[in-house]
């Protein structure tokens, strides 16, 4: 397999088989233009409807290719940014979508819509999403039962209550998996100490094969190669994307 960065939380992988494009926004260094000429069934995922994962865009690429399956969290049809025809499947917590090239579960997230598991060729993927431990530079002075007010988010939140919640959704996803080949997560130096908790947390409860960060456009590049020193120490090889466009081969 080969994994390129598009932007932010966007990803193509290629298989043997097939293409998968991951929460497409943006593409800085053009990576669309060439993938697209493949001939080889095209997968399209987008996480949740917020416009850094998802926009209508994607809907274009129908027009140049046959083979591409759309398949959508269900918040995007509900939040009315696509009609239902234009998705081939649509998927909230616990839902379940396959076809003879890829195998595809939709789990929990902590913020809208919902994080990924797909298994296609002998290997089990997981994309994240927006699933992660979003407060937890909170937790050091936080209360249980008390709320503090987040200037960034614009809101009171509950940290502790948040974290139960993040490791309930890593829980409800062992139930499915115990380990991936490849973990794309988010590691967002935006939101403060602790911005790794989440994905060391992560790595605590899965073997993994690959640790791929995302979401870290506006902290920078080599704000998500901090992740490596809890990765290094499991063993778990780490990829520092440098740049929009880069690729990477999946052994």
């Amino acid at each position: 397999m080969t994994l390129t960065y598009i932007f932010h939380s966007g990803f193509v992988l290629e298989t043997e088989r097939s293409i998968l494009v991951f929460d497409y926004w943006m593409d800085p260094a053009d990576v669309m233009e060439s993938v697209l000429q493949s001939k080889k069934p095209f997968y399209v995922f987008s996480s949740h409807f917020h416009e850094d994962h998802f926009t209508r865009e994607i809907f274009k690429w129908r027009k140049r290719k046959e083979n591409v399956t759309y398949i959508l969290s269900k918040d995007i049809f509900r939040h009315r940014r696509a009609g239902k025809e234009e998705a081939d499947a649509w998927l909230a917590k616990g839902a379940s979508w396959s076809d003879d090239f890829v195998s595809v579960k939709a789990l929990g997230s902590t913020d809208s819509g919902v994080s990924w598991i797909i298994e296609t060729e002998g290997k089990r993927i997981f994309q994240a999403g927006d699933l992660n431990n979003w407060y937890a530079r909170f937790l050091p002075e936080a209360v249980p039962g008390q709320t503090v007010y987040s200037g960034e988010f614009e809101e009171d939140i509950d940290p502790i209550a948040h974290e139960k919640q993040y490791l309930g959704e890593l829980k409800d996803i062992c139930k499915v998996a115990d380990g991936f080949d490849l973990v794309m997560f988010p590691i967002d130096g935006r939101i403060g100490n602790g911005y790794t908790l989440g994905g060391r947390q992560f790595i605590e409860h899965f073997k993994v094969g690959m640790f791929v960060p995302m979401h870290f456009v506006a902290s920078g590049f080599e704000s998500s190669w901090r992740m490596k020193e809890f990765t290094d120490e499991k063993n778990i090889p780490f990829w520092e994307i440098t740049r929009e466009g880069e690729t990477i081969e999946i052994k």
